[in-house]
């Protein structure tokens, strides 16, 4: 029986240095840094919750043909690829702090019906929503 999602991927055109993004700018920690021979699996993941990681999927890398590695390099390079969205308790708070770190956002802090969100990208180009859910749609009390 499926219990959750625990990997999602993310591409990256250099794993280090979108490892770099995550862990100084969104103050996430490293799960795994494994070498399988011409590959490298890398995957970080908000310190409050382990049991989802990202894994930094070199466009690079092996397991993709040529014609779909350039058709996803054109892809997130154009920044068209939204590769999630992030809860938090003070999306105002955490906006300020990571733009003081350089992150790029596309959206300042706005009131939703849902909460209050954000938008901003890695340093690859995909972009991710940050999201302060409003305490009476707030599904993580259901769902943890």
């Amino acid at each position: 029986m499926i219990q959750g999602l625990g990997i999602a991927t993310v591409w990256t055109f250099d794993q280090q240095r979108t490892k770099a993004f995550f862990t100084e700018k969104l103050d996430f920690e490293v799960r795994d840094e494994i070498s399988m021979g011409d590959m490298r699996w890398v995957t970080v993941g908000a310190k409050n919750q382990p049991g989802l990681a990202l894994t930094l999927m070199s466009l690079d890398g092996p397991g993709l043909d040529p014609e779909s590695a350039e058709a996803l390099k054109k892809l997130v390079s154009k920044g068209v690829l939204g590769a999630g969205a992030f809860t938090t308790d003070d999306c105002r708070g955490d906006h300020a702090s990571f733009k003081a770190r350089g992150v790029e956002f596309l959206q300042e802090p706005t009131e939703r019906p849902y909460g209050i969100e954000a938008i901003f990208r890695d340093d690859s180009g995909n972009w991710y929503s940050l999201t302060e859910r409003s305490a009476e749609l707030d599904l993580s009390k259901d769902f943890g």
